[in-house]
């Protein structure tokens, strides 16, 4: 697409990003029919199901990146944009539902399991940090120490994200007593393989569209002499997000909060595990490949989530600026953050 003029790319672009919303908010419709019909509950399903299908550009990217050798670009790819994807439950908290009397987004959805999935993605984030700092060399099997860790510590929080939608020793298995009521399946007349029909095409126009949103955006970026780095982590990684965000949108409008909470979150607790992935295809350590950049906003990923993990179990009923307090916080943590980015991209 480099060869392409600006304004052609900008049209691709901005097709490409409404393919991605319209066929995000169909992902949402059918993962909630899915949940119900198959008893996954929304926190599992949107750390499994919709977490992975929101989540099939980066998949592409990374597999293509790993094919070609250009580790790089696969590490850049995936922990560029797990801030921004934090950031995303900021706009979910700000439009997903407004007007006098509305709680935060944290207080509806409070539920000690979403607390979990926060804090399996900060394990998982360590453990990338960690990561980065082992030398080369360390490879069997085609396997490096830190993308087998990572991977474990993500099937583990499936596990006791699973026990914990089972039975939790609190008062009402973990959930906040005036917590917002779980959604009734009964409201929608979709079949399950109806659902499963339109969640398959969803998914797929997702993962083409987001493709396409990646690669036009990258040539755009270059045309305009725009740090790869910073649009990456900026406008490139919001518009990889918009998946997340209409799904999200569209889960709190279903009434549906700890969906949109739990698609974010594992999202960000799965995209380390394509770590996995590319090393097996490269047959190479991937992450000593992170730059100064990457690690940066890493730990500024793990950071944000803690925010919401402490919203999570405080509960703050205050708004600012039509947000939580915890949204607000992440918010300005994020634009400092972003601050601190260009300081050492230049």
């Amino acid at each position: 697409m480099d060869s392409l003029p600006f304004a052609l790319l900008v049209v691709i672009f901005v097709a490409a990003a409404a393919v991605v919303w319209v066929a995000g908010i169909q992902l949402s419709k059918a993962t909630d029919v899915l949940d119900a019909r198959l008893h996954l509950g929304s926190a599992l399903g949107g750390l499994i199901v919709l977490a992975v299908a929101t989540n099939l550009p980066e998949i592409a990217i990374t597999v293509s990146a790993a094919m070609a050798g250009n580790l790089e670009v696969a590490v850049g790819n995936i922990l560029g944009g797990i801030a921004l994807q934090t950031v995303v439950l900021v706009i979910l908290d700000a439009f997903g539902k407004r007007g006098r009397g509305v709680k935060p987004l944290t207080y509806r959805a409070a539920s000690l399991t979403l607390v979990l999935e926060g804090l399996s993605v900060v394990a998982v984030l360590a453990v990338v940090i960690a990561g980065s700092q082992l030398p080369d060399g360390l490879e069997v099997l085609r396997l490096t120490p830190d993308v087998v860790l990572i991977a474990a510590l993500w099937i583990i929080g499936l596990v006791l994200v699973q026990r914990a939608g089972k039975h939790l020793p609190w008062h009402e298995d973990g959930r906040a007593p005036d917590a917002s009521p779980k959604p009734s399946p009964a409201k929608t007349k979709m079949s399950t393989k109806k659902a499963a029909v339109v969640f398959s095409i969803s998914a797929l126009a997702t993962l083409v569209a987001g493709v396409v949103l990646e690669r036009a955006g990258d040539a755009a970026s270059s045309q305009i002499g725009l740090s790869g780095v910073l649009f990456g982590a900026t406008v490139l990684a919001l518009a990889t997000s918009l998946p997340e965000i209409s799904t999200g949108l569209q889960a709190i409008r279903q009434g549906d909060d700890n969906l949109a909470i739990s698609d974010i979150f594992g999202g960000n607790a799965f995209l380390p595990v394509l770590f996995l992935l590319a090393t097996v295809i490269s047959g190479s350590a991937v992450l000593p490949r992170a730059n100064g950049a990457d690690i940066y906003l890493t730990a500024l990923a793990a950071l944000l989530t803690l925010v919401y993990v402490v919203g999570l179990i405080f509960r703050p009923q205050r708004r600012i600026i039509g947000m939580g307090v915890d949204s607000f916080v992440v918010l300005v943590l994020y634009a400092v953050g972003i601050g601190g980015l260009f300081a050492i991209s230049a």
